[in-house]
């Protein structure tokens, strides 16, 4: 009785027949087995390789996934699926086929399966050795004849799965060779370290204390004298290189802040580590002393002034704070009513050009304190802008995601709902200085409305929306087109 593997092999030259692959015009069965032979230096397991047979069915022939999985299983249909990248019919650009691609790599970053990831090295370097082989003839004129992209695409693309892989399967000779192939083809996409394969230290933070998360991971106390910020898998070495490089940038430029000395791996993912010293996030002293959150509230005033008493210009290199605000827009209002999203990229407009320096992520979990100075992490999203659009990230962060449901800001900053809003009041005031009512309450308007439109945004990145949901979108639609009408600036 023949295993699935043999079954595959026979399956797949039946539905291959007759394709031939580049560049030596054999049988692509030979790709194939080359997919599945790559395989086996990484894995025993009889699925992934077999998938590795069987992974370009879907894209180049009759064959489909409910077919697979009726003869070789739920598995190995799914791995096959997770490699499968079927050109639309309407799609004909480079702009087209890059942004499938994109759709692509962020399933493969988000997958937790190995074998995943195990087959995607195996693909890819099958078709890289193929491409180098074709370059190491022609040079550059193999692009004359390339079909899928432009260079600096496919540099993009195969550099970029290099980069999702890495921390896992870095120390296969699959990896190495494909590190190899790239920076043949495009000298200088990896340093030569990597091409050689970078050697992070390797930490466990079993047994830390968590003291605080966020969207892109975790922070633990390592030592009395070390914090880690643990990257989800998300993010890929250069993401936490480009942290790093900006928490220094920003250190030169006056602003108070925790200066890493480098990439750790954790597990399969990175981490960032920190020297601070008997140090802790204002969430967890505000939630230790709720009493004491306005004063809390004050330093985090003085802060923020601090911060956006920075001047920058564009030759600084940060990235326009309102573009952020104006990707709100497009991403949630636009998809339910583009008349009302005409009208918020209006009202975005009077938001006056600002050579002031944000921070782009601040709240109380992003900030230690430090023998009473307050110290900022987490700065991959310094901009450039009006001030409003972090007023409004605070809004949102200490009112308006507890609005619905409280446990969400106190699961987040581990205090409760009241403090937070407290938190937020004594905060706006001391920032503005003023305790004139009419004023406050003009700022937490505009506030507001941005936090809606952020709101109506984020629920619009989900793959589907539940009734509670809808009826979160259509209660904020109402209150922006309210605001809007009655608005005529975003500006303070």
């Amino acid at each position: 009785m023949m295993n699935k593997l043999e079954e595959a092999i026979i399956y797949a030259t039946i539905l291959h027949q007759g394709k031939t692959r580049v560049p030596d015009g054999g049988p692509y069965i030979l790709q194939l087995i080359e997919v599945s032979q790559i395989l086996s230096t990484m894995t025993k397991d009889e699925e992934v390789i077999t998938a590795g047979i069987l992974n370009d069915i879907v894209e180049d022939t009759d064959g489909t996934l409910s077919e697979i999985e009726k003869r070789f299983g739920r598995r190995v249909a799914e791995l096959v699926e997770s490699d499968t990248e079927v050109e639309k019919a309407d799609t004909d650009s480079s702009a087209s086929w890059k942004r499938q691609r994109e759709d692509s790599l962020r399933m493969l970053k988000n997958s937790k399966d190995m074998g995943v990831k195990m087959l995607w090295l195996a693909d890819k370097l099958a078709s890289m050795r193929a491409l180098a082989g074709r370059y190491s003839e022609k040079g550059e004129a193999i692009w004359e004849e390339a079909v899928e992209a432009d260079p600096e695409t496919l540099r993009w693309y195969y550099s970029s799965i290099a980069e999702i892989l890495e921390l896992e399967l870095n120390k296969t000779a699959a990896f190495k060779e494909l590190i190899k192939h790239i920076n043949f083809i495009w000298p200088g996409a990896f340093d030569s370290d990597k091409a050689r394969y970078r050697k992070y230290k390797e930490v466990s933070v079993e047994g830390c204390k968590m003291i605080a998360s966020g969207a892109k991971g975790e922070v633990y106390r390592y030592t009395d004298e070390l914090i880690i910020k643990v990257f989800n898998n998300k993010n890929t070495y250069r993401d936490v290189e480009q942290e790093i490089a900006l928490s220094r940038k920003a250190f030169i430029m006056g602003i108070p802040t925790a200066i890493s000395f480098g990439i750790v791996a954790v597990g399969d993912r990175y981490g960032a580590m920190y020297e601070l010293l008997d140090s802790e996030t204002f969430s967890t002293l505000i939630a230790r002393n709720p009493a004491n959150v306005g004063y809390y509230a004050t330093l985090f005033a003085e802060l923020a002034r601090t911060i956006h008493g920075i001047h920058v210009t564009e030759e600084d290199g940060f990235p326009d704070a309102t573009a952020r605000l104006r990707k709100y827009v497009t991403g949630g209002i636009e998809k339910e009513d583009e008349s009302l999203a005409a009208k918020c990229m209006k009202l975005l407009d009077t938001i006056a050009v600002s050579e002031t320096l944000t921070h782009g992520d601040f709240h109380t979990n992003n900030v230690f304190l430090l023998n009473e100075e307050p110290l900022l992490i987490d700065l991959d999203r310094l901009s450039q802008g009006h001030p409003m659009a972090e007023i409004s990230d605070l809004y949102y962060f200490y009112n308006i995601l507890g609005e619905d449901d409280p446990a969400v800001i106190e699961n987040f900053m581990g205090f409760s709902y009241e403090t937070a809003k407290q938190f937020f009041e004594v905060f706006l005031r001391e920032y503005l200085g003023t305790d004139d009512e009419q004023r406050l309450n003009d700022v937490k308007e505009k506030a507001a409305f941005l936090c809606y439109v952020r709101m109506i945004n984020k629920i619009h990145k989900k793959s589907t929306i539940s009734e509670e949901e809808r009826a979160i979108i259509d209660r904020n639609l109402s209150r922006i087109a309210e605001l809007a009408d009655r608005l005529d600036t975003l500006d303070f």
